[in-house]
Order: structure tokens, then C-alpha cells, then sequence
């Protein structure tokens, strides 16, 4: 018995002096979960960023089978080698919900660097949460060799500078940097297509046309879900409606973001002309037509908007169409259960033949930035002054060595799903198309999901689905919208201290450009 112990205790030191070793090379290659995340460098740090590369978080897989994701680690580790001082962690954390990140950002805890939509940092920029990096993109990348682009401004590192540059706050700060970019598309099965005989379409009408054809063939013509329809398709048809008289309602010029903005509405624009000129409510006829097309468009969707697995029901043949994002595209290339050549077509105009408020325009992109990495408040929790901190500084340093080409190349490129923004870095063939969408298409009037606060986008996003399941009918709906939009406008001004006089101003100047306009709110008459 004594002697059983004493094995056992021998085998238990070996197994722990095992698990501690030092990892091979291959385990270091293959190693997943949260744990792929961690800093392995030694000895004291006192410098500590954590990152959070939301799609490039270190040990995620794209696919079951795919090996763990690596390139941010191997980055972080070569970045740990030049600084010793410095620990680059890491971190899966829920940006995206905004509950979370304001709690943490107003506890001084968020991570030092995170990926977060820039339409959620405007909201807060007056609040001291994220630094502006204007004097470092201004700077040269200390990373770059004298001549090569980045070494005069980092600026030149990044490949579509009319999205990158048009990034910029309300306030004309910059706040992130885009890694790379998205777009989404409609991906279809061209097996299924050919089947029936039918191409994608040029216009709605032809769009409508080849959906009854799925329809009655006994497929699911769009795997559409509420909340594809709720973000990308209100931002879509909203612009393709109020294209014709964008140019009135663009009251605030911002010439740094117009460049590629140009005409994004804003929450104060949205705002005044809501409340002061009768958009976008019960009394504007293009709002109210806006829903009516998402309505007609859902009847070609799933039955259950909400509980479909869309991309299963799409790799099954069950469905023609999916609306999805370019992160599909490595997803669907690697699916052992896809049986079926694929394509990807974008959502096609509006003509006057589906809305009298359509005009035919090419549709704009929803897309664009896709990983954008902001700096925050944690990042000078050293000194609690910008100026003077050298946690700030490293994590600056961090962000300019991560966006030289061969970095950007190891973790952009590790997987097909987005498009890189670094000049000299490839962008995969699979991606062309939606390239082309980036470079071919105008930006949306409005992304509202983003414009308002959490409040607006959650019963935006609740009242909508029970609008296209038909728990509520349309007048219900327009109601609960136009309670929401007042209560969010009336919000922002208190809040912002929006001073919406020089506005005003603005939208006389424009009478010239509404001659001849129809169907405007009666308080834009």
C-alpha cells in the first residue's frame, strides 16, 4: 500500500512538471480556446494591454476541423520580444453589447484596445472614454523604413483612405483604426438557379419575380432574418427611398467626412428634422413606404424570422438565397455539407415599377469598416493623463506595428472573410465581389441601428419584428416608431446640448433644392 503511494505520488509530479513545461512548437500552433489568447512572456510587465480582436481572437475556429486561429498571437509575441515591459493579452469580451461596454468604460475597466463599431463610440465621445488618434495617424509609423508608405504619415499605410479618413467622429476626431473591411451579399445557389431557369436580377421588380419562382417550386426564396431585415434592410430601402432629396437633408457639412459620408445623416440631423420638419414619421410618405417593402419583401422569408438556422437551411438546398456577410464566404467554402456551386449577387435598385419613390440607384453599401480598433480610457489608467502616459504609447506602438503589411497580411489574410485595409496586402480572390461593391457604391443615408441609443435600437428592433410576423399592424407599428424616434430625439438633443438653430439656418438655404420636390411632411413644405 505504501509503496502504491508512492508511485502514485511520483506519477502526479510527473504529470504536473509535464504540464508545466514549456509548450512545443506544434502545441503552441494548434492551441485553441481562450487560452490561445494568453501572453506567454516571462518576467515582471508592468505594462498590460488587453486587445480584443473580436473575429481574430487567438484559438477561435472559423469551421469545425479548421485549425485555431493564430496570427494576433504570433504578432503579440514578437511585439512582447522588441518591448520587454509590455504583456499584450488577448481577450474574448462582449463589445458588441453595449450594456457591457458601458459599464466598463465607466468603471475605468474596459480592455486598453477593442474592436467595436465606430457608430457606437460616437455616442460617448463626449464622455472621455476612447482618445482621439489623430497626432499619431498624422506621425509616422516608427515601424516602417524611411520611403516605404507609412513612413511620412501612418495615414498612407491604408489602402481605401476615403473610408478610413471618413471614419471620423461627429466632433472630427478619429477614434479607431480599420483593420479591414466588410460587405454584405446575397449569396445563391447557382445549381438551383440554373434548375429554374432563372438569373440574378437587375432591378426589385425582377428581384420579386425570380423569388415567386423559388417560392413555387417548393424552395425558401430568401433566408432572411429579423435581424438582417432590421439593421441592413431598413438602412437599404430607407436610402433607396430618400436618395432623390438626400441633398436637403444633409444640413450639417462635414467636409473631412463628406469625402466619403457624404450625406450621412447624423443623430442631430436626424433629430431636427424629425422634430422640427416632420421626417421620418406617420406624417412623411417615403417612411411609410420604406416598412411597406420590408413587409412585402418578408413574405418570401422563413416562417419563423427568429429561430431559423439560415445558414443550415441554405447548405441543405432548402433555401435559394441567403443575405449574409463576408464572413460566410470561408464558412461556405469549407462546409463538407455544401453539395452546390455558389455565387453572390448584391441587392438590386428600386425602380418606379416597385415604389413611386423609386429612382433606379445603384444600392448603397452597409458595410465598409469591419475591424475597428478603438483605444480607450484604460489605456492611461498609468498616469490618467494622455500626454504623459507610456501605457498609451505602447499601445499606439501596438496598433501601428499591427497594421504594417506583413502583420496585417498574418492575421487578415489567415482567414477568407475580409478584405485587408493595409496597402501591399493581398485581398483574396474569393472576396473580389465584394471589393467591387466597396468601390462601386455609394454609402447609406442612415444606419439606424447605430444612430440612437440602446433604448431606440431595442424597441426599433422588437416592435419591427412583431410588424413583419404580424403581431401588430402597420398603423401600431408607425405609432410605436414615431413615439420612439421622439422620445430618442428629443434624448440626444437634451443630452448632447444639440443646439439646432444654425440647422435651421441650413435647411432655408436648401429651398432652392426642394422646388419641385413631392410628397415631403407637411412641415417641410
Amino acid at each position: 500500500m505504501i509503496q502504491f503511494r508512492h508511485v502514485t505520488l511520483v506519477a502526479v509530479c510527473l504529470l504536473g512538471a509535464w504540464a508545466l513545461r514549456a509548450p512545443g512548437e506544434e502545441e503552441t500552433k494548434e492551441r485553441g480556446g481562450s487560452e490561445a489568447g494568453k501572453s506567454r512572456a516571462k518576467g515582471d510587465r508592468p505594462i498590460v494591454i488587453r486587445v480584443v480582436p473580436d473575429f481574430y481572437m487567438p484559438g477561435k475556429r472559423m469551421n469545425p476541423g479548421d485549425p485555431p486561429l493564430k496570427g494576433f498571437r504570433e504578432i503579440g509575441d514578437e511585439f512582447e520580444r522588441k518591448f520587454p515591459d509590455t504583456r499584450i493579452e488577448f481577450v474574448d469580451a462582449p463589445v458588441g453589447q453595449r450594456e457591457w461596454l458601458v459599464t466598463q468604460l465607466t468603471g475605468g475597466q474596459a480592455p486598453e484596445i477593442i474592436n467595436v463599431n465606430v457608430e457606437n463610440v460616437w455616442q460617448d465621445v463626449q464622455k472621455g472614454w476612447y482618445v482621439p488618434l489623430d497626432e499619431y495617424l498624422e506621425s509616422p509609423n516608427e515601424f516602417v523604413s524611411a520611403g516605404e508608405k507609412g513612413s511620412r504619415q501612418w495615414w498612407d499605410l491604408f489602402r481605401y483612405q476615403d473610408i478610413s479618413r471618413s471614419k471620423a467622429a461627429p466632433d472630427g476626431k478619429m477614434y479607431c483604426i480599420t483593420l479591414d473591411m466588410i460587405e454584405t451579399g446575397l449569396f445563391y445557389n447557382k445549381d438551383l438557379f440554373r434548375k429554374l431557369g432563372i438569373e440574378p436580377p437587375k432591378d426589385w421588380e425582377d428581384f420579386e419575380r425570380i423569388q415567386t419562382i423559388i417560392q413555387k417550386a417548393g424552395y425558401t426564396p430568401a433566408l432572411l432574418g429579423s435581424g438582417n431585415l432590421t439593421d441592413w434592410g431598413v438602412d437599404l430601402i430607407f436610402d433607396q427611398l430618400y436618395r432623390d432629396i438626400r441633398p436637403t437633408l444633409d444640413v450639417r457639412k462635414d467636409p473631412k467626412r463628406d469625402v466619403f459620408y457624404k450625406g450621412y445623416l447624423d443623430w442631430d440631423e436626424i433629430a431636427f428634422l424629425h422634430l422640427k420638419k416632420g421626417f421620418f414619421s406617420k406624417d412623411d410618405p417615403r417612411w411609410r413606404e420604406t416598412f411597406r417593402l420590408l413587409k412585402e419583401w418578408r413574405r418570401f422569408a422563413p416562417k419563423d424570422l427568429g429561430a431559423t438556422d439560415m445558414r443550415r437551411e441554405f447548405v441543405q438546398g432548402k433555401g435559394a438565397i441567403i443575405w449574409d456577410s463576408s464572413l460566410y464566404v470561408q464558412v461556405l467554402m469549407r462546409d463538407p455539407n455544401r453539395k452546390f456551386d455558389w455565387g453572390m449577387f448584391y441587392l438590386p435598385p428600386i425602380t418606379k415599377a416597385t415604389s413611386r419613390f423609386g429612382g433606379g440607384y445603384p444600392q448603397c453599401i452597409i458595410g465598409e469598416a469591419a475591424t475597428q480598433l478603438s483605444v480607450t480610457n484604460s489605456a492611461i489608467n498609468d498616469t490618467g493623463d494622455a500626454k504623459t502616459s507610456k501605457k498609451l504609447r505602447r499601445c499606439v506602438q501596438f496598433l501601428e506595428f499591427a497594421t504594417i503589411p506583413g502583420n496585417c497580411d498574418k492575421v487578415v489574410n489567415e482567414i477568407t472573410a475580409l478584405m485587408p485595409n493595409v496597402v501591399d496586402v493581398p485581398t483574396k480572390e474569393a472576396l473580389e465581389p465584394f471589393v467591387r461593391n466597396l468601390t462601386e457604391h455609394p454609402y447609406t443615408t442612415a444606419k439606424w441601428s447605430f444612430t440612437f441609443d440602446l433604448r431606440f435600437s431595442e424597441i426599433m428592433s422588437r416592435m419591427f419584428y412583431l410588424f413583419l410576423v404580424g403581431g401588430i399592424g402597420d398603423e401600431e407599428f408607425l405609432d410605436w416608431m414615431q413615439k420612439n424616434l421622439d422620445t430618442a430625439s428629443e434624448t440626444v438633443v437634451r443630452r448632447k446640448r444639440l443646439d439646432l438653430e444654425p440647422l435651421e439656418a441650413s435647411w432655408e438655404s436648401f429651398a432652392p433644392l426642394r422646388k419641385g420636390m413631392e410628397e415631403l411632411p407637411n412641415a417641410a413644405k
